[in-house]
């Protein structure tokens, strides 16, 4: 919401010298969200001057010019050039003079022009940030309305603030100038002027009939009609300034009109061409096959929930949306019909979003609008267009209005004190309370508080009762000082002020009940923390205490904790880089992906709300996103690269139960809570790593060296032994590996997860180079599977016995098998056990491999004998005899 602080001054008293960001600093201490100021770049001097003469010239391209002399309020005349034609001898203009910059940054000097030496210029709306008037010419104010040499700035206030102001769902009251108003009243503890003070002079009835038939929907509804306006008649300059500096453009007097009251008051009107309507206007839902041409002239497809605009000819607009173009206001139109009314937030949102059509009048009534405003917005329009327009006001209206009345809620006196924790009195309570429009009473004997949405608050403080206690030290900014500090006039919810009288601070304790009832333009109080939160924020968020909770005793960080901790600092000095993605998906990654129809990881759990369409589900995997990441770095030019994540992936249970809904009123028994639990998908801790392009760069050091699956194989036995666990490894065929090179990891006989090299149609679909490589195990799994804790193995100082021994197997007999049997028939002297050669060939015969082992031993204590290492090695190369039928290569 963009807000002119000369319209803002309009209704509320600020100090004069106050400038916008000074307003915007109490605004943004009164909870709003103030996101930029904009200040004027317009400087003087820019006076008023009366044309005493000018003379035209035609010019050699066909342009006529004229040589004005002008009288500013000095002694001799100012001689300008002028290239506009729409003033006469008389008429008063608005001149800038050298030195002057106008809007834009747009610096004026003395300078030579068409033969002579302009002085100065005479200014036309649009250079003076007005907008287009409608003549394309120069502005020539009204005669009596200035004097020759009056500072144009101060007349047409001109040198004007803008706040920009970004308003949550909560505060839809402050899509307005009024709501703007009353939250700055309430900051600097000044009275309000409601522009919403009108008198009503209507009949109530008699107006453009209206039916309601989804009452539901529509609680509110109001028509007023003005005849036999001049539809030639502009805005005047005052009003489109404004629309233009609160974002909008000028059209007509109709439109322009009915866009100035909805930014003044909140409240969105829709105009129509009398003339044009056929019939009753009824509001009511869409039915198949309805259509409507929009004044967007788009024709759009009605749905069955769509709250429908109608006449006798069918749809003439799409409820609290946007109006059809068949009744749309237009340069003939004398007879305006004004619609205001009030329509229910969700309806509205759900249009706006499945047109794809968000307007001006759709952001209001999805936050909701006051319900009493109808009657006095349309009024505020008449008038309007009465006055300058030159319309006739017709007497009768039609007044359709089922809304109920705000409900009132009872909570203890000292309830905002006791959220905050902080010294509010029952004074400040009360007169906070009042500054937002709420009425408060004495709760009617026998009457219990309302239940709370969230949690229950005990005392943190000790609150005083009446006026006695501690106060604010910036109660001027936090909120009003005196009683009548927002007082408005009785009009639409009523005034801030009344009902009051009944309740006094004095008379109360913090124990008391008080009945509060909200103002109509504040949907959004419903519970006794909504009125604490207005309390405090009007209080002052910087005068609540910060203070630490004390930390209860521990044993720090879990074990899960600490082993998370590890993997993400191994990887990292391993030379990865940690990335965040989103934890969405869709079909389309699984598809680039490979994974067959039947994969279980295409069954997912779907987004009732998703960002995209195109990624409605939870990840079932974190390959998919971390290869979208992995495919935008490759497009920017990092095609070496080495990244990892961990997050979740969310698996949806064979059965779920739906998730039960526990009241408010009281927490959640132990049953609801499992039963929330249950209703979720399994969640576990996955890590995912991607290997692309170099693993080490080259340089003057010699050549670099690609990334492969072994890398990729290293890393996941990087992450295992990070948690304490030794993986049995075996080859694996699996989406998206390459088959042949992709390696499981098996920990007590259950998979934790798969590494080794992409397949390639998987590396073109995410444009990455060939043979790139990825991870991913199951982390909670590694975790789960490893000791409580983790023991530094003793350094022995002894010299170690290196023994080789190749080994002749079938060729189906996984290498990680043999090493096992290798380590368990050596025993304990064994240190190490690796693999450093796989050969095949016809020196070993058809169907068989040769698997070379380097084995280390080591003891503790003593260096080791020759038969010693001798028989271990023997008893290792025994037991992959008996069990494989091993056969020692010699030579």
């Amino acid at each position: 919401m963009r807000v002119p602080l000369s319209w803002l001054r309009e209704y509320v008293e600020l100090p004069a010298d106050v400038t916008g960001r000074q307003v915007a600093e109490q605004l943004i201490r009164a909870g709003l969200e103030v996101e930029t100021v904009e200040e004027s770049d317009l400087t003087g001097p820019l006076v008023v001057g009366k044309v005493l003469t000018y003379e035209n010239e035609p010019q050699k391209n066909g342009k006529t010019i004229r040589w004005c002399s002008l009288d500013i309020g000095k002694d001799e005349p100012q001689w300008v050039v002028c290239g506009a034609h729409n003033f006469e001898v008389g008429d008063l203009v608005i001149v800038v003079l050298p030195g002057a910059v106008l809007p834009g940054g747009f610096a004026i000097s003395a300078r030579k022009t068409y033969g002579h030496v302009s002085s100065g210029m005479i200014c036309s709306s649009s250079e003076l940030g007005l907008g287009d008037d409608g003549t394309h010419g120069i502005v020539v104010l009204e005669p009596g309305e200035a004097t020759p040499g009056d500072d144009a700035i101060a007349l047409l206030s001109l040198a004007d603030d803008v706040l920009d102001i970004a308003v949550t769902p909560d505060r839809g009251y402050c899509l307005s100038i009024r709501g703007v108003a009353r939250e700055a009243a309430t900051a600097y503890g000044v009275p309000l002027k409601d522009p919403a003070d009108l008198a009503l002079y209507g009949s109530g009835e008699g107006g453009y009939p209206v039916r309601v038939d989804d009452a539901a929907a529509c609680s509110a509804f109001v028509t007023r009609t003005v005849t036999g306006i001049d539809p030639k008649a502009l805005s005047p300059r005052w009003m489109q300034k404004r629309l233009l500096a609160s974002g909008m453009r000028p059209i007509s007097i109709g439109v322009d009109v009915a866009n100035y009251v909805m930014l003044e008051l909140g409240q969105p009107i829709h105009t129509y061409d009398g003339a044009r309507l056929a019939g009753e206007i009824v509001v009511r839902r869409a039915t198949p096959g309805e259509k409507l041409m929009t004044l967007d002239d788009q024709t759009r497809e009605l749905d069955a929930e769509d709250l429908l605009i109608t006449d006798d000819s069918g749809p003439i607009g799409v409820a609290g949306v946007m109006g059809g173009a068949s009744t749309e206001i237009s340069e003939n139109t004398s007879d305006v019909v004004i619609e205001a009314a009030h329509f229910d937030p969700i309806v509205i949102a759900r249009a706006s979003r499945r047109h794809k059509l968000s307007s001006e009048a759709s952001r209001r009534f999805e936050r909701e609008v006051d319900p009493a405003l109808p009657r006095y917005a349309a009024q505020r329009v008449a008038n309007l267009l009465a006055e300058y327009a030159g319309g006739t006001i017709l007497p009768d209206e039609t007044v359709v209005d089922t809304h109920p009345a705000p409900a009132p809620v009872n909570l203890r006196a000292d309830h905002a004190a006791r959220v905050a924790g902080a010294p509010i009195t029952l004074a400040e309570t009360l007169q906070h309370l009042r500054s937002v429009g709420c009425t408060v009473e004495r709760a009617a004997a026998g009457a219990t508080p309302a239940p709370l949405a969230v949690g229950v608050h005990a005392p943190a403080l000790t609150i005083a009762a009446g006026t006695g206690g501690p106060t604010t030290p910036s109660a001027t900014a936090a909120g009003p000082t005196t009683a009548s500090a927002t007082a408005a006039p009785t009009v639409a919810g009523g005034s801030g002020a009344e009902g009051l009288g009944s309740v006094a601070a004095a008379d109360l304790v913090g124990d008391d009940l008080l009945t509060v009832t909200p103002p109509s333009w504040r949907p959004d109080l419903r519970d006794p923390n909504d009125f604490a939160e207005e309390v405090i924020r009007l209080f002052g968020y910087d005068n609540v205490p910060s203070i630490l909770p004390a930390a209860p005793g521990g044993q720090g960080l879990t074990v899960s904790q600490k082993r998370r901790r590890k993997v993400a600092t191994a990887l990292v000095g391993a030379g990865l880089t940690e990335v965040v993605s989103y934890p969405f998906t869709g079909e389309a990654d699984f598809d680039a992906l490979g994974l067959p129809a039947g994969d279980p990881r295409r069954t997912t759990v779907k987004l009732v709300n998703p960002i995209s369409d195109e990624e409605p589900s939870m990840q079932t995997t974190l390959l998919a996103t971390l290869l979208r990441t992995a495919e935008r770095n490759a497009g920017r030019g990092a095609n070496d690269l080495a990244i990892f994540q961990t997050g979740l992936v969310f698996l949806p249970k064979a059965e779920t139960k739906p998730a039960p809904l526990p009241s408010v009123a009281q927490r959640p028994s132990d049953a609801e809570i499992q039963a929330l639990y249950d209703a979720l998908p399994d969640q576990p801790l996955h890590v995912g790593v991607v290997l692309t392009g170099s693993r080490t760069p080259a340089g003057w050091w010699g050549k670099g060296r690609p990334a492969g699956w072994a890398d990729a194989v290293q890393i996941a036995r990087l992450i295992a032994s990070a948690v304490g666990v030794e993986p049995v490894v075996r080859n694996a065929e699996l989406a998206p590996w390459h088959p042949g090179r992709c390696a499981e990891f098996v920990v007590d006989g259950k998979s934790v997860g798969y590494a080794g090299e992409l397949h390639p149609k998987v590396c073109q679909a995410f444009g990455l180079p060939a043979r790139s490589s990825a991870v991913e195990l199951d982390l909670d799994a590694l975790i789960a599977a490893g000791p409580e804790s983790i023991a530094a193995h003793p350094f022995s100082s002894y010299p170690v016995a290196k023994e080789d021994v190749a080994l002749i197997v079938a060729a189906d007999v996984p290498a990680a098998d043999v090493q096992a049997a290798l380590a368990e028939g050596a025993g304990e002297l064994l240190e190490s056990v690796r693999l450093f050669d796989v050969y095949t060939g016809e020196q070993i015969g058809e169907g068989k491999k040769s698997l070379a082992f380097a084995l280390r031993f080591r003891a503790p204590d003593r260096t080791l004998k020759e038969n010693e290492v001798a028989d271990a090695r023997q008893a290792a190369v025994q037991v992959t005899v008996d069990r494989f039928n091993a056969v020692q290569r010699v030579g």
